[in-house]
């Protein structure tokens, strides 16, 4: 149901692009959000859409400023563009879909790793 794509190993400082394909029922309608989780830790929402006729946003504070996220109704794709990315951006990565409370996604897609090198 979403199939994301776009990590890699990076150096700090630099750029990557996530983006996540959503079918079957996973319609506009719904929020879409990354999610990361590094070792050791929680999983954490990193950046958030939502809305029908206006796309709110919600982006955790820690990239504010550096990450992006946006999405194509019409293809039914999500990405997350990350710049000036550091070596605490490490973790896998998870695009999801949600309706209602942002912190509990109703899909999940397969997480995608993300190696900052300092």
């Amino acid at each position: 149901q979403l199939q994301a794509s776009g990590g890699g190993l990076v150096q700090a400082g630099g750029s990557l692009r996530l983006s996540c394909a959503a079918s079957g029922r996973i319609s506009s309608g719904y929020g879409m959000a990354w999610f990361r989780q590094s070792p050791g830790k929680e999983r954490e929402l990193v950046a958030a859409v939502w809305g029908i006729d206006i796309d709110t946003y919600y982006y955790l504070d820690s990239v504010k400023g550096r990450f992006t996220i946006s999405r194509d109704n019409a293809k039914n794709t999500v990405s997350l563009q990350m710049n000036r990315l550091k070596p605490e951006d490490t973790a896998v990565y998870y695009c999801a879909a949600v309706r209602g409370n942002l912190y509990t996604p109703q899909y999940w897609g397969q997480g995608t790793l993300v190696t900052v090198s300092s």
